[in-house]
């Protein structure tokens, strides 16, 4: 079963959370080109205040871009992993990474077909290096011996 897990970085803007918002705060990276592969925008509970998260924010010109319209790294740790899906397959990430103690900041996951795509933050880079090797050897097929 293949997987991926990569470390990267989200970049994030804290905004009003009001009409039109979101658009005002990705046109910038949208007229740079940029190929948004995750978008996540939240408000904060018993606010008119929110933040919006995206990635990937790559090279000079977009970063420059991204600075420029008030978006910043994020400074949580974060996998993104992407791979064949299953049943169960949640329960046996969140059970490793548990059982590891390791503590998620927050878990994002989504199926499309037969795939599925999460991004893992975590509160400390030890614990996201610590939590990489978790998935992949946790993703692995199992062998049953005859």
């Amino acid at each position: 079963m293949a997987i991926t897990v990569k470390k990267t970085v989200l970049w994030r803007k804290e905004l009003d959370n009001e009409p039109g918002t979101l658009a005002t705060a990705l046109e910038p990276v949208a007229s740079a080109g940029a190929d948004l592969q995750l978008v996540m925008l939240y408000r904060f509970p018993g606010t008119q205040k929110g933040a919006v998260e995206l990635y990937p924010v790559t090279g000079r010109k977009l970063t420059g871009i991204a600075q420029g319209a008030g978006l910043a790294p994020s400074s949580i740790p974060v996998l993104v992993v992407e791979g064949d899906n299953r049943p169960g397959l949640g329960y046996s990430f969140a059970k490793a990474i548990g059982d590891a103690g390791i503590n998620l900041s927050f878990l994002m996951a989504q199926v499309i077909g037969r795939k599925y795509a999460a991004v893992f933050g975590f509160e400390n880079e030890a614990d996201a290096t610590r939590a990489a090797t978790l998935l992949k050897r946790t993703a692995a097929p199992s062998r049953r011996r005859k």
